[in-house]
């Protein structure tokens, strides 16, 4: 019988065994995609206890404790941490098959070499031998991220924030690894949504343009955007409540715009109408830096209002939408195509049916001399444990060319997230030894391996340009 989680977890033939161990263990991590702060990075944070490192804003987490009927107070309320720690061990015998089961053990073995399975008999013992070691030193922030071997980090910011601590981290000469904004200007496309003009507000102070205009508004976030670059940003991030696309003009989305900042109504059309537009005009000038865009679609937020009201968002009340993708995204993307200005892109979906329409779409988009022009994003959020994974890259296999694909990310708002990398590298390279078991790839050890290195991080590393 196998033991729970050796050091060949996941792995079980010959091939996938040499693939992870010799090819994919060893290779550092881009984590291109992220919530943590840089605040916390340059302040080199030192962990209360594992609660804090741990369940202190990290709703994949909230969502299990709740399924398994644990009261909130012992989530997010005025429970002592010990108690919210218990609560989550609690919470681990009733997951198994859940990608949370398989993460939260695998941050206790690489991180502070505990090998026991959390439960609440074995809790208490882990609670102390953990935080003893959080308390000491080689455990504040910046010695996780070494440990991970990791050799750059995209957080997410608005156009609107200073990148105070990017900067800082920039100039900071006792810290290798790099720091670097991702553009996330999702409150720019939500004219819709309340607190726009207060946004807006924001934008003009720290662009130094006084946005009463369209054109203005443009110009500010251009000014955003060129300053994100100078500071090391390579990457936007656009998380789509629905894919706009509506065949306008610039001088219809300035009337909306106007309606807009004179507090009148806006119609759904009229929405999208602005959406599509100031996303073209976002996708052209990411071509222009060589920037890669990111969109993250199909996901539906804040579904429990009560739950809302109370806790705010990202406090996981998410879940999978089903909007149509295929035609609007097909216009919007053709649009900018059709200008000679369609940026390097990843495609995300958080519905798994999305996957064939998206892994075919790319393939209308390709070339310009870039392998993986059009990426088949990685399995992320609700998708992102072993099936998920798999079904991902099984698609791009099948549709398109697996060997360029960019690999995994965190999407994740914990430092000790990066064994996620390491689970996604053994599923890899199972499925790889896998095929090589059936006959479906030649038994090319070379070959192979490229593969592994190339998915894990060599491919990251070309595709987004970045300096280490």
């Amino acid at each position: 019988m196998t033991t729970f989680m050796d050091e060949n977890f996941l792995l079980t033939n010959e091939t996938a065994i040499d693939l992870y161990h010799n090819y994919a263990k060893t290779m550092p991590i881009i984590d291109y995609h992220c919530h943590i702060s840089p605040k916390e990075i340059f302040d080199n944070k030192q962990f209360k206890n594992i609660t804090d490192a741990w369940l202190y804003g990290d709703h994949y987490k909230w969502r299990a404790m709740r399924s398994v009927g644990v009261d909130e107070r012992y989530i997010t309320g005025d429970s002592s941490d010990y108690e919210k720690f218990m609560a989550w061990a609690q919470t681990m015998p009733k997951l198994l098959g859940n990608p949370l089961y398989h993460w939260t053990h695998l941050e206790l073995q690489r991180y502070f070499q505990v090998y026991e399975v959390l439960s609440e008999k074995t809790a208490p013992a882990i609670w102390e031998k953990v935080n003893s070691l959080l308390a000491g030193e080689g455990f504040r922030v910046r010695d996780i991220i070494r440990k991970s071997n990791v050799k750059a980090i995209c957080t997410t910011d608005d156009p609107t924030d200073s990148l105070e601590y990017h900067l800082k981290l920039k100039d900071c000469v006792d810290f290798e690894v790099k720091v670097y904004p991702a553009f996330r200007p999702d409150k720019a496309l939500g004219i819709d949504k309340e607190g726009f003009k207060d946004w807006l507000g924001k934008l003009a102070q720290v662009s130094e343009v006084t946005i009463e205009t369209y054109s203005e508004f443009l110009a500010a976030l251009k000014k955003r955007l060129d300053f994100f670059h100078a500071v090391g940003g390579r990457v936007a991030d656009h998380a789509l409540d629905y894919v706009p696309f509506q065949e306008t003009s610039e001088t219809e989305v300035r009337e909306i715009f106007a309606k807009a900042l004179q507090g009148q109504a806006i119609s759904f059309e009229e929405e999208q109408k602005f959406r599509t537009h100031t996303l073209q005009f976002l996708g052209q000038k990411y071509t222009e830096l060589g920037w890669t865009m990111q969109l993250h679609i199909n996901a539906y937020r804040n579904n429990n209002s009560r739950m809302l009201k109370l806790l705010g968002p990202d406090t996981g009340f998410d879940s999978v939408n089903d909007s149509k993708v295929a035609y609007p995204l097909s216009r919007l993307l053709d649009s900018l195509e059709a200008q000679n200005a369609l940026p390097k892109t990843i495609l995300y979906s958080l519905n798994p049916n999305d996957f064939y329409g998206l892994a075919t779409l790319m393939g209308c988009f390709q070339g310009s001399g870039i392998a993986g022009k059009i990426q088949l994003g990685a399995a992320w959020w609700f998708i992102d444990h072993k099936e998920g994974m798999l079904e991902q890259m099984k698609t791009l296999a099948n549709l398109g060319a697996l060997g360029t694909f960019v690999g995994m990310l965190t999407d994740s708002r914990s430092f000790l997230s990066y064994t996620r990398h390491e689970y996604f590298r053994r599923i890899l390279c199972q499925m790889l030894g896998v095929w090589v078991e059936n006959g479906e790839a030649p038994k090319d050890r070379e070959l192979l391996g490229t593969y592994v290195e190339n998915i894990s991080f060599k491919n990251a590393k070309e595709y987004f340009g970045m300096k280490f």
